[in-house]
């Protein structure tokens, strides 16, 4: 492999473009449609799955399955997708995400048992990561470098609507319709998305894009991928030192080694390793899994607060997390705006700085914090991750040539999912050793009657999710005391993982220090060489 990659020019041909096909904002709008679907089904679901399981009789691991079961596929698929957008064009690669998304939600809504629920999950997460690095790569290829940025914050804003709008739809949705429904109402989704995709999108291929496949890197990367999300999502179940999660992240360490060294061999890689010879696309990297990891994994104690502790519904607790979302659906084309003037250095460090003040902040929530006091901090969170989803979006697909914007995609989409399930992995060990370290001390000096150990295992299992183990038919003031233990010792769990969530947020702004303009956007005449 040679050990020089070219950056594509800022003055490259753009494609020919007739009337609105190619158009560049109207580009934006036929992948935010797509996007806003897979974004919407991202939180929807979770609000069903109740619903589900009693309608179907499934078990609580076949429930885990039906979120499990999308996540690996879409962290599997989503690099290897991304080449094939490179490969084959990103336009064709978006239609067939969407085609593919909106037929498998159609296919859940019809399944008559949770065997079928799970295969089809499976399906949208491989269509999924089809739709999402064509859609960034269709942007890279359409938009001129310095408007890029700008086009990166509205997607990032519909990313942040649709997520927000999930709990809301999905628990309007099941209340008054059926689980069934917040599968279906992807199909009209989808359709407006292949309407608008096939009269709008104009395909566009790099003069040097890839014309074979690294299908050895394939598999390498992908049993590294699933190894490793594998791992985390099972930790919690396992133990993080049980045998099988240690073999499971040791395989994933191996995979991982012998991708990098036979990617150093092959012709034509799946991911050039000359990628990551420019620093900024590197730490654009790593800061994506870091920012991933506090947002994602702090946001997962948040609903169980808002839902456990403060006893509120799924919608009311949407609805509490609208200031978060809310500053995100703002924040992301202003972030835009102001990184297209200044670069993506000043407001990634500052937006980084505010998420760690909002981590730390949230670690001062109590059972009985007031509303107020937590949208404030929850704005201050939306607040600081829109100008990170925006930069180090732009940061890593801007970095990397233009040939391989799909790659760059997927590795974007790829380390978000990366980040996510580490920091859910890691903060939920975080919470279960607080709760074990604590409940029983809390217990006893409560005065409330003795447990024995297997009791007192399985109710502080409840307490990592904020439930109290109330028993049928205990007297009131009993009931509030063991409400009151486990919610204080749940809150005392949450404000440990936010601590850390905060710390690892002061690292990814360390990391944010080391980024600069995309070199497409900056490189304005001549090649760039990394």
């Amino acid at each position: 492999m040679t050990s020089q990659i070219t950056l594509a020019k800022e003055s490259d041909p753009a494609p020919v473009r007739t009337g609105w096909r190619g158009h560049p904002w109207l580009t934006l709008f036929a992948v935010a449609i797509g996007v806003m679907m897979v974004a919407l089904d991202g939180t929807i679901v979770a609000v069903a799955n109740p619903a589900i399981q009693k309608d179907l009789g499934a078990t609580l691991a076949e429930v885990q399955w039906i979120t499990n079961g999308y996540l690996l596929a879409l962290a599997v698929s989503l690099i290897t997708a991304g080449k094939l957008g490179d490969r084959f064009g990103h336009r064709q690669t978006f239609l067939i995400g969407v085609a593919g998304f909106a037929l498998s939600s159609a296919a859940i809504g019809l399944s008559t048992g949770v065997g079928l629920v799970i295969a089809f999950r499976v399906a949208q997460g491989v269509f999924g990561a089809l739709l999402m690095p064509a859609a960034l790569g269709l942007l890279r290829a359409t938009f001129p470098a310095e408007k890029l940025n700008m086009a990166i914050g509205i997607w990032g804003m519909v990313i942040g609507a649709s997520t927000a709008a999930g709990p809301i739809v999905g628990g309007l949705l099941v209340e008054h319709v059926s689980w069934q429904s917040v599968f279906f109402i992807n199909v009209p989704v989808g359709v407006v998305a292949l309407i608008f995709g096939l009269v709008i999108l104009l395909d566009h291929r790099a003069e040097n894009a890839p014309r074979s496949f690294d299908v050895v890197g394939i598999v390498l990367l992908s049993a590294a991928m699933f190894s490793l999300i594998w791992a985390l999502i099972k930790a919690a179940e396992w133990g993080w030192g049980d045998t099988r999660t240690l073999l499971f992240l040791a395989g994933s360490a191996l995979c991982f080694v012998l991708f990098a060294v036979w990617e150093s061999k092959v012709a034509e890689p799946l991911i050039p390793l000359g990628m990551f010879r420019s620093l900024p696309l590197s730490a654009g990297t790593v800061l994506m899994v870091l920012m991933a990891f506090a947002f994602m994994g702090g946001l997962f104690f948040v609903t169980f607060y808002l839902q456990n502790v403060h006893g509120m519904s799924p919608v009311d607790s949407g609805l509490h997390l609208l200031p978060l979302t809310g500053m995100m659906i703002i924040g992301s084309p202003l972030a835009g705006a102001a990184i297209t003037k200044v670069g993506p250095r000043v407001p990634l460090v500052a937006g980084m700085v505010a998420t760690a003040v909002a981590c730390f902040g949230m670690a001062r929530l109590t059972p009985d914090t007031a509303t107020l006091t937590m949208s404030l901090w929850f704005a201050l969170l939306g607040l600081g991750l829109a100008p990170v989803m925006v930069g180090a979006t732009e940061v890593i697909v801007g970095n990397a040539p233009l040939e391989l914007s799909g790659v760059a995609g997927g590795l974007q989409q790829a380390a978000m999912q990366v980040g996510g399930s580490l920091g859910t992995a890691v903060l939920g060990a975080v919470m279960a050793a607080k709760v074990s370290d604590t409940f029983g001390d809390n217990w006893t000096r409560a005065q409330l009657p003795p447990l024995t150990p297997e009791q007192l295992d399985l109710a502080g299992k409840g307490v990592q999710v904020g439930i109290a183990p109330v028993p049928p038919g205990a007297p009131e003031p009993v009931a509030r005391a063991i409400a009151s233990v486990a919610h204080d010792t749940f809150v005392s769990g949450m404000s440990t993982a936010f601590t850390v969530a905060g710390v690892v947020a002061v690292l990814a702004a360390v990391v944010a220090c080391f980024t600069k303009r995309g070199a497409n956007a900056a490189a304005g005449a001549g090649a760039a060489h990394i």
